[in-house]
């Protein structure tokens, strides 16, 4: 399989032809949209789908309201405004606005992409407005985004372009998570690719978290000048959000013996291959928090509240730690709900928790994946 090892300047996109998703040559001047993006929802004259105002009441964290279900591999939550949301289906490519009062409508669906393993339709982020977006193709992960326009309950994409290119694919650890920081701008996880050598390797892609300007470029005060690499060292970050005081962490898969919550620093290296977990060596940056993978394998996560709010896929648990002691933590939902794959601030200001039973590794649950929702 391919596994390109630079960036492909957002210039350089692929183009479509008869359906097919094929990658241009570096030397393109002119931008060409691809993958393409079919909006299948219904259009925004459609009546029979106005904006809902009246929103679904959050419930308790001891007692979390549903407010959506029939979901399958869904994998990320973006917000859009204050009654909206998308969130992403890995497999299906499908591209959903869900309401506060719990509707659900297809609004695109992304022709191109490679849904396999863990790869397919992954990271959302609402930015510039525009909908950002993180997918697996046959040949790499790329970032596109596309004009996000019109009012809840009739939102519609525009025409795709690519915003970063040549992120090693592969069947696993593809990281995937994107997410606008408050300095506006993009940060995109990486993993591996299942070649952790890589992880170390400056002018790789792979294992690292990116940081780009909104359009594709490069930051100029990037740790490494002119490259997207923000942190290195990491096996498969899925996690990514920021402290109100700017501190940003990472939640981190690892591989037999512990999985991470990460500080991250610009240039830092948190170590993977050479360490897992908390190793005590002056070159990488330990974790603040280390489990084993069969109690956590965090994947998205918050800050709400005082506090970073982690779903656990293997963990099948809701994990809370508090920013003013990091290196504690306490375990909510422990098997009440299956695989969680993300949690974010919702419209309303509840966290959304996004259940994933049907990725095909857990139990499937009667209806599918759904969204709970509560007051943090």
């Amino acid at each position: 399989m391919l596994q390109p090892r630079h960036r492909c300047p957002r210039a350089a996109i692929a183009a479509i032809a008869v359906g097919a998703l094929l990658l241009a040559g570096c030397g393109t001047t002119e931008p060409n949209p691809s993958p393409s993006l079919a909006v299948t929802g219904p259009p925004a004259t459609d009546a029979s789908a106005p904006p809902t105002v009246q929103g679904i009441e959050p419930g308790t964290l001891e007692e979390p309201a549903v407010l959506a279900t029939g979901l399958q591999a869904p994998w990320s939550i973006a917000v859009v405004d204050e009654q909206t949301a998308l969130v992403s289906e890995r497999d299906s490519a499908r591209i959903l606005e869900v309401s506060t009062s719990g509707e659900t409508r297809e609004i695109g669906q992304i022709a191109g992409l490679s849904p396999a393993g863990e790869g397919g339709l992954l990271g959302l982020a609402i930015g510039d407005g525009h909908l950002y977006a993180y997918g697996s193709t046959p040949d790499d992960n790329r970032v596109m985004r596309a004009p996000l326009s019109g009012e809840p309950g009739s939102l519609e994409l525009g025409q795709p372009e690519e915003v970063i290119t040549g992120i090693p694919v592969s069947g696993n650890h593809n990281g995937g998570r994107i997410a606008f920081g408050p300095d506006g701008m993009l940060y995109v996880t990486t993993g591996d690719a299942g070649a952790p050598g890589i992880a170390q390797d400056p002018e790789s892609l792979a294992g690292k978290i990116l940081r780009l300007e909104p359009d594709g470029s490069i930051p100029a005060d990037n740790p490494f000048p002119g490259s997207p690499v923000y942190s290195l060292g990491h096996r498969n970050p899925q996690g990514i959000a920021w402290a109100e005081d700017g501190t940003m962490y990472a939640t981190e898969f690892g591989q037999d013996t512990w999985d991470e919550l990460n500080r991250i620093e610009a240039g830092a290296n948190y170590g993977w291959p050479a360490v897992e977990g908390i190793a005590g060596v002056p070159a990488f940056v330990d974790p603040l928090q280390q489990w084993q993978p069969g109690e956590a394998s965090p994947s998205g996560m918050a800050a709400a509240g005082g506090s970073l709010w982690i779903a656990n896929l293997r963990g099948e648990s809701l994990r809370q730690v508090a920013l003013d002691d990091p290196s504690e933590s306490v375990v909510h939902w422990q098997g009440r709900f299956g695989r969680m794959r993300d949690v974010t601030v919702g419209p309303d200001g509840a966290l959304w928790a996004l259940t994933n039973t049907t990725d095909g590794r857990g139990s499937p649950a009667e209806g599918g994946d759904r969204i709970l929702t509560f007051a943090p």
